[in-house]
């Protein structure tokens, strides 16, 4: 499995490592920075520590950190419970009024809600009649996900201010969690922002990458983070939302010229959707 789009391109040396953005509309070397320097300040040795930066073309120069990807290997329970210390240290890092001067990360809840309504409203009805390769449990996935997305509580799920809320990574991409032995550490922020610690749980539970050529237990994972009734409530829904989207990027993915990724991911996505939905 690979990513779907891929906002910039890496140059690794040996004590450090310059990431150059193909496009930055969005902010993404600004957020990048903010949040290496932010993380240099609250939480030293978790990050890299931002060296200097250019403007025109954009390019964030940082050092190196210690660890391989966890992404393509078993994330055991050796690797959980450091993972779980270095996103809640990640998250609560920050002082509040630091947190709260911070711009929204990208893709909160009601971003991808609007994009995956709109999307389930422009494919035609009737999936479930298509029979070819995989296609029959994705068609019967995402017509469930069409008739779950519509209804008006999620309106108020999406709408919902955190009480408290973190410094969001944005990312659940296992390639950007760097284990080192005995301690996790964290890369690539340019979507980073001030987020729904839930939202952020959703992201890494419903990760691709977190199945599709990796192996990690999102519930074992969960269970390091305490939540409340509500709070568990509330995750479920950001789950469906966030496998929803994945499975229809998939299906999109899966109709190119070039599919990037392989036979069976997108049947595998619609069976997880559809037991999130059960």
């Amino acid at each position: 499995m690979t990513d779907l789009t891929t906002n910039h391109t890496v140059d690794i040396g040996r004590t450090t490592v310059v990431k150059r953005f193909r496009s930055w509309d969005r902010g993404e070397p600004e957020r990048e920075w903010r949040t290496l320097t932010l993380l240099a300040r609250h939480a030293p040795g978790l990050a890299p520590v931002p060296v200097e930066r250019t403007a025109t073309p954009p390019t964030v120069t940082m050092t190196r950190v210690p660890g391989t990807p966890l992404r393509g290997t078993q994330v055991g329970p050796e690797q959980l419970e450091p993972l779980a210390a270095a996103l809640t240290r990640f998250q609560q890092a920050l002082p509040r009024t630091e947190i709260d001067a911070l711009p929204p990360r990208l893709w909160a809840p009601g971003d991808i809600l609007t994009a995956v309504r709109d999307q389930c409203a422009e494919a035609p009805r009737g999936r479930a009649g298509r029979t070819t390769d995989d296609r029959q449990g994705s068609a019967t996935a995402l017509d469930a996900g069409a008739r779950w997305v519509v209804t008006p509580a999620l309106d108020t799920l999406v709408a919902a201010e955190p009480a408290a809320p973190v410094l969001g990574f944005a990312d659940g991409n296992l390639a950007n969690y760097l284990w080192d032995g005995s301690r996790v550490h964290l890369v690539d922020f340019e979507s980073a922002g001030r987020a729904d610690r839930l939202q952020e749980l959703a992201e890494i539970a419903e990760h691709v990458s977190v199945w599709s050529d990796s192996s990690l237990d999102a519930e074992a994972l969960i269970e390091h983070f305490p939540l409340t009734r509500p709070e568990r409530t509330r995750l479920r829904d950001l789950r469906r939302l966030t496998a929803l989207m994945w499975l229809l990027m998939l299906e999109a993915d899966s109709h190119g010229a070039r599919p990037r990724n392989p036979r069976g991911t997108v049947a595998r996505q619609a069976g997880r959707l559809l037991g999130l939905l059960g």
